[in-house]
């Protein structure tokens, strides 16, 4: 152990250490030292410029407390300190925190206040809706995005990405993630990218980046040299840690940096082994993607072949959807009078009922983060019965998709059906919720699917929500030779 015996009002010119007696008061001085950089919320920093970072001191035990990508709360005193000095270049006075206290914030609910007068309301949205639950579901999915016409299927898979499923850990410590993940493939002009702004606006800790611009070290991590030591700075999905993380044109990411986002997308954590640094970080995200097919997209291919992602990256996404240009002049009338300000009911995609109220932004916000924290769903015998009916089936099919039917589509079930239970304001999985998700899956499997091609681009909203769930409901259980198990959304 070296120290400078100097007194602190005195100055040392010396240029060497000597070794000192570890029983000296003087060696009380010496304590753990680390210091951070903490970086501002991108969505609150002003438009066009760059967040801005400060760096913090810690010491004793408020060292490691906290990890690259977490959300914190720091309390300290400001101060002034040299730059170190550099030759050839002036010497500088750097502006750093010295800290008192850090609280890592890893819960999105903390960062969205919940009144109780809230908690209320939404209570008593769904007492007023328990005869037609149905429609009041589609109340809170037509408050999504609600810029963009009709769609109906896009905005719910979209809701039910945000809120996700339940994670879960056996006694060894394996987890299974709660997350979902989805990737939008579809045409030009078909609203992927409006979906992705609007979600990483309702999603308080998120990040949007594209494909274009981003590396494998700007999605992951990448080591700085700062001085004479190595530090971390955390990428897209280790900054989206419990939150968002939204990639635009993710079919422009090079091969080689598509595969290091698979540890993050399955394992929901980042392995570094960088200039010395050997570390794991977390990145329990959702991940919502969105790409143009490769050339036209050819409905008798596989999703491999359409989107050139290789079978183990599709399988870690929950749902595919793909949006298909196709030319439709009713359809294309209803948006053009939509675009041009011809906003009633029927004419915004919400049926012909236009007396459905949309949700304010906020409002909605506060919902999805409630319904997150407040419900963790345990799936009940129907809805097991019928989850696992449709994977064997899947498994089964003369056309297997080999990017989609592995165990992760059951995984997949599962958490779609959880996040709808929450999106219904309840703690269990009934057979309503097994139904959409068995839906939303044959949206994605095209050839494969039971229920026939579903076009989701030209999908409205219903006229009658409750009914046609019903026939919805009827429709999948008689498919899947399950009809003994119909009447209704309450079975159990």
């Amino acid at each position: 152990m070296y120290a400078c015996l100097a007194l602190e009002f005195e100055y040392c010119d010396s240029t060497t250490f000597v070794p000192v007696d570890p029983s000296l008061d003087n060696c009380l001085r010496c304590v753990d030292y680390q210091e951070i950089k903490v970086q501002e919320y991108m969505d609150r920093s002003r438009p066009t410029s760059i967040p801005r970072a400060i760096v913090v001191v810690l010491e004793r035990d408020l060292v490691d407390k906290a990890k690259s990508g977490d959300s914190v709360t720091v309390t300290g005193v400001v101060t002034c300190r040299w730059r170190p000095v550099v030759a050839g270049e002036r010497p500088d006075i750097a502006v750093v925190i010295r800290a008192n206290s850090i609280s890592v914030l890893s819960d999105q609910a903390s960062q969205i206040a919940i009144t109780e007068e809230l908690r209320e309301e939404f209570h008593a949205f769904w007492a007023a809706r328990a005869g037609t639950p149905m429609r009041g579901r589609d109340e809170i999915v037509a408050s999504m995005c609600p810029q963009v016409y009709g769609l109906f299927y896009i905005k719910l898979a979209v809701l039910l990405v945000l809120i996700s499923g339940v994670a879960r850990s056996d006694e060894s410590g394996l987890r299974v993630r709660g997350e979902a993940h989805m990737l939008l493939v579809g045409d030009p002009g078909t609203a992927k990218s409006q979906f992705l702004k609007y979600a990483a606006k309702l999603v308080p800790r998120s990040v949007l980046t594209t494909g274009i611009g981003s590396t494998s070290a700007g999605l992951t991590v990448t080591a700085v040299k700062d001085g004479p030591e190595w530090q971390l700075e955390a990428g897209a999905l280790v900054l989206a840690d419990r939150g968002l993380c939204c990639i635009d044109e993710f079919g422009n990411i090079r091969e080689a940096e598509k595969s290091t986002i698979l540890e993050a997308m399955e394992q929901q954590s980042i392995s570094v082994a960088k200039a010395g640094i050997v570390c794991k970080l977390n990145a329990r995200c959702s991940v919502l993607a969105a790409m143009n097919p490769k050339g036209k997209y050819d409905v008798h291919s596989s999703l491999a072949v359409n989107t050139a992602l290789s079978t183990p990256l599709l399988s870690r996404f929950d749902l595919v959807l793909v949006l298909l240009d196709t030319h439709d002049e009713q359809w294309d009338a209803h948006v053009s009078s939509f675009l041009l300000g011809s906003r009633d009911g029927e004419e915004a995609g919400l049926g012909s009922d236009g007396e459905q109220d949309v949700w304010e932004f906020d409002r909605l916000q506060a919902y999805l983060a409630f319904v997150k924290t407040a419900f963790q769903p345990e799936t009940t015998p129907a809805s097991e019965q019928v989850l696992t009916r449709y994977y064997q089936l899947q498994r089964q099919r003369d056309t297997l998709n080999a990017a989609r039917t592995t165990i992760r589509l059951l995984e997949s079930l599962i958490r779609l059906a959880q996040a709808h239970a929450r999106l219904m304001f309840r703690n269990k999985v009934l057979l309503a919720d097994a139904v959409i998700a068995v839906v939303l899956m044959e949206s994605t499997m095209l050839s494969a699917s039971i229920l026939g091609a579903i076009d989701t681009l030209h999908t409205t909203f219903p006229e009658d929500s409750d009914l046609f769930y019903a026939e919805l409901e009827s429709l999948v259980l008689r498919r899947l030779d399950m009809a003994h198990l119909g009447g209704g959304s309450q079975v159990v």
